[in-house]
């Protein structure tokens, strides 16, 4: 098996079982694998790598095939992916590889399609990950400190951002874990990602949007950059970030310019947070992050195409890149030439750093245009081969679209309620005196935990009062409060908010009044120094504060007895599960109502493409589908309303998560992924919903993800694929060869025109095919009246 990077055991204590066995698959291949300051080498030879991260949980092993194929394709040598402990080893010692976990048949999948591995075993992984990675009963083990000296040990990931608040044993833990990494002779380089100190011989990595100014810490390092971030994670309440392609394109040229000789895009394939997996708290169901291939492994056009020719182009300067002396020409206002030369050959780049002004500069005797914010890339330094700029593939606009053989008019629904009588009565047999960490109660088997108590009031108790409200501090998650069985009020917090306040007026009795409270945690915090610390659930204090006149009195409620019960009674008996014996109602279905349970069946939509749920109408909680988790369900949580424009995007410039925001004022996640391997093809299927806080399930439906239509905006001299991938193309809206003006959906003509009407050869080469392949140059569509401006075709399909 072929594997580039960290292999390795994460603690020998706990996690020795599937790393061992990694080990021993490394160590019969014959592939050697080594590095210098130039570059990674396989078999003695120095190799320019590009890889793309694909997190096999946040897909199925069905999917694993397609996914891995359409990455090659897009020019991929490697593979990279974090291993996920929490994942493999949820209680202690009970192990899971099974299914989406099967990390085994994940690499061999890899090894199959010719690509190599990339595996950063973390064991923290970050990744907006529950917990980072790190199973809660590791933290829960007496004595256990995490990410710092301790008895237990982890080897590293990204400990260069919170290195600094460990101090000296921060220092002291990682030299541990490069001396631990190195006496395992796995015979593979290893790598500490953002570890700017990383100890000899590990190689420190960069990770960010642009990594073209990062030097490695040693000479004998090679320049990596392990995380491109193509787009970012959402959040429930966020936008839906976007990184253009233009932008994405030009952090790569300009890292390979500088240097550079492995570069890893985070995400190549996002996929889904399944389960309770995500982590946050906060993070959505969708790990989409703007990838070349979408979350359901659709190809994510232009910026799958755009850098598959970025790839085709540096492949061919390989060579060069990693073997030839380096010189720069500056030529002032941010533009340079960089020329990599051997004796046989030489290569070239140009940039312009420049965010606002185009250049015209010449270079060995040519001229070149180099537009503001790119890089042109010329293999033989001579002729321009690609500009990260100038944009040569379509850019496909997904749809959603019902897809049944039997459409029915609506699904037909059963309900039943969540069991809480023993919650509101405070029965159980768990009880504390005080409040106790929810990580520490539920040790991470459930996002729902009951803290109940009971207070008495006296007839002349100072506390009674007209005026009394119950203030809760907790710890920024979700609290549902109920106090002598009636329910009085629900919060929830925003992502980034980690200690907020509760508090809502509250009727009591004088003798026995009964409080409970059901915290339920949105993903545990995965990032941060000592995030393993961060307290989740009630972290009090929980008061009763009265208000007399001027006079307000306050009764603490912390230090009481505190019953617990941890889960939902519908989830422990499994009522999503196809063998469930439980009875559903299926009279006056309820809605908006909160704690309840819906079923129906339907029939998987016809074809094989990617199918999700449209949850519209529902409200928190989460999904199932043949009794497999869809994750957390979030349908009426609307995202923030300002920061989005109907401007497109502009590329240049410095890319943040905030820049290029779309979805404002609508749905955080509206539609959630059902993966084909779920479904029954023939026969029924069924949905189980928990609605937490409500919701009307008469509105939601299943549908189908497919390319609705596709635009091209293309230079002379370059060829134009149009596809709508594996759908036949309809109709030709709009082509023009010339200077066509606008953007995909209002193209318009512009000056000057080819003498052959564009849209009727479009029509010839492409209507009733599934791709058409354009050679867009006045041989195709005759001469124009445009002069010696360089031309383009702009053609709009509809698939």
């Amino acid at each position: 098996l072929r594997l580039l990077n960290s292999i390795t055991m994460a603690t020998a204590k706990f996690f020795s079982l599937a790393f061992c066995l990694l080990v021993l698959l490394l160590a019969t291949n014959a592939i050697e694998v080594s590095k210098d300051g130039r570059a990674i080498k396989i078999d003695g030879k120095r190799r320019l790598l590009i890889s793309g991260s694909i997190h096999y949980p946040r897909s199925t092993p069905e999917m694993w095939p397609d996914l891995i194929k359409k990455a090659k394709e897009g020019g991929l040598d490697a593979i990279e992916t974090y291993v996920f402990w929490n994942a493999h080893e949820p209680s202690r010692r009970v192990y899971d590889f099974s299914g989406n976990n099967d990390l085994i048949r994940f690499l061999k999948t890899i090894q199959d399609s010719g690509l190599y591995a990339v595996l950063r075993i973390g064991p923290y992984v970050c990744a907006e990950w529950n917990y980072g990675g790190i199973p809660v009963w590791v933290y829960n083990l007496p004595g256990v400190e995490i990410r710092t000296v301790n008895d237990v040990f982890m080897i590293e990931n990204e400990y260069g951002n919170v290195i600094s608040h460990y101090g000296e044993a921060g220092k002291a833990y990682i030299n541990w874990c490069a001396n631990m990494a190195e006496s395992l002779n796995v015979g593979v380089p290893w790598i500490m990602c953002q570890e700017s100190d990383a100890p000899q011989p590990m190689i420190n990595t960069c990770n960010g949007w642009y990594c073209d100014n990062f030097e490695p810490n040693n000479p004998n390092s090679p320049k990596m950059w392990t995380e491109n971030w193509v787009g970012w994670f959402k959040n429930w309440g966020g936008k839906d970030p976007h990184r253009t392609a233009e932008d994405v394109a030009y952090s790569v040229a300009r890292f390979f310019q500088t240097g550079g000789t492995f570069q890893n895009y985070y995400m190549y394939h996002g996929g889904t947070n399944f389960g309770r997996t995500a982590g946050g708290p906060y993070i959505t169901t969708t790990y989409d992050y703007d990838a070349p291939l979408d979350e359901y492994g659709n190809i994510a056009q232009p910026k799958w195409g755009h850098l598959k020719e970025l790839h085709s182009v540096l492949k061919s300067m390989e060579e060069t890149l990693t073997n030839g002396k380096v010189s720069e020409m500056d030529f002032g206002n941010s533009v340079k030439a960089t020329v990599y030369a051997t004796n046989r050959s030489s290569s070239c780049f140009l940039s312009n750093t420049n965010s606002t002004t185009d250049a015209t500069l010449t270079f060995r005797g040519n001229k070149y245009r180099i537009p503001a914010w790119s890089v042109s890339l010329l293999p033989d330094c001579q002729h321009e081969e690609y500009n990260t700029a100038k944009v040569n593939v379509q850019t496909s606009v997904m749809v959603k679209e019902n897809k049944q053989e039997k459409e029915p008019i609506a699904l037909k629904w059963t309900w039943r309620s969540e069991n809480i009588d023993n919650a509101l009565h405070a029965k159980s047999n768990i009880s504390v005196p005080g409040l106790i960490d929810q990580k520490l109660m539920a040790s991470d088997t459930s996002d729902y935990l009951w803290y109940m108590t009971k207070f008495h009031v006296k007839r002349d108790d100072p506390i009674w009062s007209e005026n009394t409200t119950l203030r809760i501090n907790g710890s920024g998650h979700v609290i549902h409060a109920f106090v002598n069985g009636e329910h009085i009020g629900s919060h929830w917090a925003t992502y980034g908010i980690h200690n907020d306040k509760f508090e809502t007026k509250i009727k009591f009795k004088r003798g026995t009044n009964t409080i409970s409270l059901l915290s339920v945690t949105v993903g545990l915090q995965n990032y941060g120094p000592y995030f393993d610390t961060w307290h989740s659930g009630l972290v009090g204090p929980i008061e009763l504060v009265s208000v007399k006149g001027d006079e307000t009195i306050t009764k603490d409620l912390s230090s009481h007895k505190w019953l617990y019960k941890v889960g939902l009674n519908g989830w422990n008996h499994e009522f999503f599960s196809e063998d469930s014996s439980t009875n559903w109602e299926s009279q006056q279905l309820p809605t908006d109502r909160m704690l309840t349970w819906y079923k129906t069946t339907f029939e998987a939509p016809m074809g094989s493409d990617p199918v999700v749920v449209d949850l519209n109408g529902m409200s928190k909680g989460y999904a199932w589908v043949n009794g497999e988790n869809l994750g957390r369900i979030w349908p009426s949580y609307l995202a923030e309303e300002e920061g989005c424009s109907d401007e497109p995007c502009d590329y240049r410039g410095e890319y943040s998560d905030r820049k290029c925001v779309t979805n404002c004022g609508k749905p955080t996640q509206r539609w959630y992924h059902v993966p084909r391997s779920f479904l029954r093809k023939d026969g029924e299927n069924s949905l189980v919903l928990f609605a937490e806080m409500g919701g009307n399930p008469s509105m939601v439906n299943f549908q189908t993800v497919v390319v609705g239509s596709a635009c091209g905006n293309s230079y002379e001299n370059k060829t134009l694929e149009l596809s709508c991938q594996d759908r036949p193309i309809s109709s030709i809206k709009f082509a023009s060869f010339g200077d066509p003006k606008g953007v995909c959906g209002a193209f318009t003509k512009g000056t000057c025109e080819s003498k052959n009407n564009a849209l009727s050869v479009l029509q010839k080469e492409c209507v009733g095919q599934k791709a058409c392949s354009i050679d867009v140059s006045e041989k195709t569509f005759g001469s124009t009246t445009c002069g010696s401006i360089t031309k383009r075709l702009a053609v709009e399909i509809v698939c």
